[in-house]
């Protein structure tokens, strides 16, 4: 069964709450919280999705929220707030500003709930009581291992195309691909580097002003495939796309549907859908026994590609695409 509700919460967006199907509803259903960084990018729409069916199954009660944009801590403070005060026991968390959203998720682990970073780490990783996630830096080192066979001895110029300073999911994708390719940073190699905050319209405009600064770059990092996207429409426009390998990571469909048109030559596919579902599960075993998750749980990651690289595992778009989200 599924009800639409509002929450309180003043920049947020609608909340919906999915009740389960037992007809238990009412203050005995086991409330589970997500709050996402948007509504609108496909990671977090499969991830809400995800967190539904997992609700839904466990006879649990989701609300959802997220911020106006990508970045917008107050909104998922406010978030937070309004959903300890409706009673949840667990909320699952992408936080926008790692550091910032840290004081409010003290004070709902304060209150007796039990908070579950998906995706993105806090910082520190210790202030949320679990993460289920990706492992970015993995991701990163994944793409850069590739990218580094790929180039098979040719000298690169790479540009870099980056998140936004203080998130850890961009730093340790940026500091992975750095590591499988084999520079340290600051390597002369590394021509430009610019942040996109992951947007298609800012990342045409990064690799603009990298082909400003350095016309000769041969191999692109891009954060996320609407970067990558960005970057091959000022790449055709300059008479680039095809002699430049991008890199990038997600695995949304779209994405790998890039791969697999020869726009992208590889990307690091995660998996959403599957941290929100392990998520949901958490918070009700939390709230049925008492037991709390801890840690980190790795929720996989793999090199999709069509133009394997000798010495770097991967799978194919086929494979790609029957897994991808979005």
């Amino acid at each position: 069964m599924h009800t639409i509700a509002r929450l309180s919460a003043g920049v947020l967006a609608t909340a919906l709450l999915v009740a389960g199907c037992g007809g238990n509803e009412g203050s005995s259903q086991i409330k589970v919280g997500l709050i996402t960084k948007t509504e609108t990018n496909p990671f977090f729409v499969k991830m809400k999705e995800g967190a539904a069916a997992a609700a839904k199954s466990q006879g649990a009660e989701l609300l959802s929220a997220a911020g106006k944009f990508d970045g917008d801590n107050a909104g998922q403070i406010t978030a937070i707030e309004n959903m300890v005060a409706a009673g949840v026991k667990g909320i699952l968390i992408t936080p926008s500003d790692t550091k910032a959203i840290v004081p409010a998720i003290k004070k709902a682990r304060d209150a007796g709930v039990l908070v579950i970073a998906l995706d993105t780490p806090t910082e520190p990783q210790e202030a949320t009581d679990a993460l289920f996630a990706t492992d970015n830096f993995k991701a990163g080192e994944l793409i850069g291992a590739y990218a580094k066979a790929a180039m098979a001895g040719k000298p690169a110029k790479i540009a870099t195309l980056d998140l936004a300073p203080g998130i850890t999911v961009g730093k340790l994708r940026h500091d992975g691909f750095l590591k499988g390719f084999g520079v340290a940073e600051g390597d002369p190699s590394i021509v430009c580097s610019q942040d996109t905050g992951g947007d298609q319209s800012k990342g045409q405009t990064a690799m603009e002003n990298c082909l400003q600064k350095a016309p000769d770059i041969n191999v692109v990092y891009t954060i996320n495939e609407p970067a990558a996207l960005g970057a091959n429409t000022a790449l055709k426009a300059a008479g680039k796309d095809k002699d430049v390998l991008v890199v990038s990571v997600d695995g949304g469909c779209t994405g790998t549907k890039a791969v697999q048109s020869g726009v992208i030559a590889a990307t690091s596919q995660q998996y959403p859908l599957k941290m929100a579902d392990q998520g949901v599960k958490a918070v009700v075993a939390y709230a049925k026994g008492g037991q709390k998750s801890s840690g980190y749980t790795d929720t996989g990651v793999t090199l999709i590609t069509d133009k394997p690289a000798t010495g770097v595992d991967a799978k194919d778009t086929t494979f790609g695409l029957a897994n991808c989200w979005g």
